[in-house]
């Protein structure tokens, strides 16, 4: 009787050991599982809501899941709002008419805490600073960008990474209604420009197409780093398809951008508005 107790503890102990070996396998498919990630978004006058908003509503319930910590990082702790400041003596089109909406940063450049993610959202604001030739934002990301396991752009943001050096030697997309502003000569060094993506992945950099765009790569993200099942349960909560070809953006024809796959069609997406 003896032996066949010891036998059953022993048998027991074993399949313990193969359960663990198990969820360690599987937790290391996905580098998210069972670890605490520090996020931080980057605001500044003049930030496009969606683009922030978008990828936060996802992140936000799966830290109903995950141990998901977030700053806002911005100038000055407060409110930051959409609405941005135009430069003097610009020709920029003013936007004072439009109706704004305020965020409130926790964090400035200087307090912000170890971040493993960082993301940087696009906005009119990065032209008004672009053309009083603020680089805040862009040093901001240069000195954070060894100790970050992830950078993401969102739209526009694409410029400033472009701006910090962070994308050189790299492939990187952005919105396609703005491709001039973001792809201009001069900022960056050898940078792939992929026309028709709808966001692009290389090393622990992702850039998004604009705006809307922000949610496909947040689902392809959080994906990554999680799987599938909470996150598609996430996105059945939220009630959003996401598009999920990270290869093919439609705006790239609206837009006619330079280099694009004029022979897609819109069979697989709904046609936007001009085509």
């Amino acid at each position: 009787m003896l032996f066949f107790r010891s036998l059953f503890n022993a048998l027991g102990y074993f399949i313990l050991i193969l359960a663990n070996i198990g969820n360690a396998a599987k937790t290391s498919d996905y580098p998210g599982l069972g670890k605490s990630l520090t996020m931080g978004i980057l605001l500044y006058e003049g930030w496009e809501p969606l683009d922030v908003i978008g990828p936060y509503e996802i992140i936000m319930n799966l830290s109903y899941f995950h141990n998901i910590t977030l700053s806002l990082i911005s100038d000055a702790v407060g409110p930051v709002t959409t609405q941005p400041t135009q430069p003097a003596n610009s020709s920029l089109a003013a936007h004072n008419h439009m109706i704004p909406l305020s965020a409130l940063a926790t964090h400035t450049y200087s307090t912000a805490p170890k971040l493993d993610i960082l993301l940087v959202p696009g906005g009119v604001g990065l032209d008004m600073r672009a053309a009083a030739n603020d680089t805040t934002l862009e040093r901001f990301v240069s000195s954070r960008y060894k100790d970050l396991q992830y950078l993401v752009s969102v739209c526009t943001g694409a410029r400033v990474l472009a701006g910090s050096g962070v994308l050189n030697g790299k492939r990187a997309t952005t919105n396609k209604s703005a491709w001039d502003f973001v792809t201009a000569k001069g900022i960056g060094e050898n940078i792939t420009w992929v026309p028709s993506a709808r966001w692009t992945t290389d090393g622990k950099v992702w850039t998004s197409s604009g705006v809307s765009a922000g949610m496909d790569l947040a689902y392809a993200f959080t994906k990554f780093l999680y799987g599938n099942e909470t996150v598609d349960k996430v996105m059945g909560i939220i009630e959003y398809a996401p598009h999920t070809n990270p290869d093919w953006d439609q705006f790239s024809v609206v837009y006619k951008v330079p280099g694009a796959n004029m022979s897609m069609d819109l069979k697989d997406c709904a046609g936007p508005i001009g085509t």
